[in-house]
C-alpha cells in the first residue's frame, strides 16, 4: 500500500511549474533583423534587375529586345556547311528541310532535276507590284513553275513582291494573290515580301517608314489568313530590327534573309534564306537557298 503525501498548501498536484524561457539576447535579435533586411534588399535588387530591359548589339547599335516576341534558340554547333556551300541544321536526330525560291529570273527550271538534287520545297514568286507605276503583275513563269514543282513532288509556297505604300494597297495585293491562287492548295505559306529599291531614284517607296510598313504587312497577312492560307513575312536583319514592329506580326512565321553560314538574328524565325548564289541541278545560274526549321520546332 502506498503512502499519501500531502502537497504544500495551495499547490495543485496535477500541475507542474512551467520551465522558465529565457528571452533571446539583444545581440541575437539584431542578427535576425539584419538577416531579414539583407534578404529584403536582395529581393528588391533582383526585382529591379528583372524589370530592366534586355538589350543586344546590332552593328554599332544597342537595341532593346521586344517583350513577348519569341527569341532564336537555334544552336550554332548544329549548323554545318558542305564543300558545295549547302548549309544543314540537325538537332536531336531531326534535320531542317532544304528549299529554293525562284521567279522568272531563273527562266526554264528542270524541276525533276531540282528534286533529285536534295531540294524539299520551293517558294515561287506569284507576282509583284511595280516599284515606279505601282501596277500589279503576275510572274511570267509562275504557272509553269507551279506545275513543274508539283509534278516533281516538291512542297510549294508562294511569295508576292510588295511595293505597297498603304494598308489598302497591301490588301489589294493580298486579294490579287488569292484570286490568282484560285483555291490551289499550298504546303508552305503565302509570303509578304516588301523590299526597299535602292538602285532607282524613281522608286515610289522611297521614304517608307516602319510603322506604315508594319501596318501593310499586317493587312496583307490578315487578308491571306481570311482566304484560308497561312501568311508569312520576309525580311532581312535591317528591316527586322529597324523597321518592322515584330510584336504586331509574331503570330505569323518569319522568313529571314541573312547571308551567312550561321544566322545570328535575335528573334525566332522559321525560314532562313542563307545565300543568293546557290547552285542547284536543273537551274542555270544562281538561285536562293533556304532552310525550313519547322521539323526542328515541331517534330510531329
Amino acid at each position: 500500500m502506498g503512502h499519501s503525501v500531502t502537497p504544500p498548501s495551495g499547490q495543485n498536484p496535477e500541475k507542474r511549474p512551467a520551465p522558465s524561457r529565457r528571452a533571446p539576447s539583444s545581440k541575437l535579435r539584431w542578427l535576425w533583423i539584419v538577416v531579414v533586411l539583407l534578404l529584403a534588399a536582395g529581393g528588391i535588387q533582383l526585382y529591379r534587375i528583372s524589370q530592366q530591359p534586355v538589350t543586344f548589339l546590332y552593328r554599332d547599335m544597342t537595341l532593346e529586345a521586344i517583350k513577348g516576341v519569341p527569341v532564336n534558340k537555334l544552336e550554332e554547333e548544329n549548323f554545318s556547311t558542305s564543300p558545295s556551300g549547302r548549309v544543314t541544321y540537325t538537332q536531336d536526330g531531326r534535320e531542317a528541310k532544304t528549299g529554293i525560291d525562284v521567279s522568272f529570273y531563273q527562266q526554264n527550271v528542270d524541276w525533276q532535276a531540282v528534286a533529285g538534287d536534295g531540294i524539299d520545297f520551293a517558294f515561287l514568286r506569284l507576282g509583284y507590284r511595280g516599284y515606279t507605276q505601282g501596277a500589279l503583275n503576275t510572274d511570267t513563269c509562275y504557272e509553269a513553275n507551279l506545275q513543274g514543282a508539283r509534278d516533281a513532288g516538291l512542297e510549294v509556297g508562294v511569295y508576292f513582291f510588295s511595293q505597297a505604300l498603304t494598308p489598302e494597297e497591301a490588301r489589294e495585293e493580298a486579294q490579287y494573290v488569292l484570286d490568282t491562287l484560285n483555291g490551289s492548295p499550298l504546303e508552305y505559306p503565302v509570303v509578304f515580301d516588301w523590299e526597299f529599291i535602292t538602285h532607282d531614284s524613281e522608286a515610289r517607296t522611297h521614304g517608307m517608314d516602319g510603322e506604315t510598313l508594319t501596318q501593310c504587312a499586317a493587312a496583307f497577312c490578315q487578308v491571306i489568313e481570311e482566304g484560308g492560307y497561312t501568311p508569312a513575312v520576309y525580311f532581312n536583319r535591317d528591316m527586322g530590327y529597324l523597321y518592322y514592329d515584330l510584336s504586331q506580326l509574331d503570330q505569323y512565321p518569319f522568313w529571314l534573309a541573312d547571308y551567312d553560314s550561321v544566322p545570328d538574328f535575335y528573334y525566332r524565325f522559321q525560314l532562313w534564306q542563307y545565300t543568293h548564289t546557290g547552285t542547284v541541278a536543273g537551274i542555270e545560274g544562281n538561285v536562293d537557298l533556304n532552310l525550313d526549321f519547322g521539323p526542328i520546332y515541331d517534330p510531329s
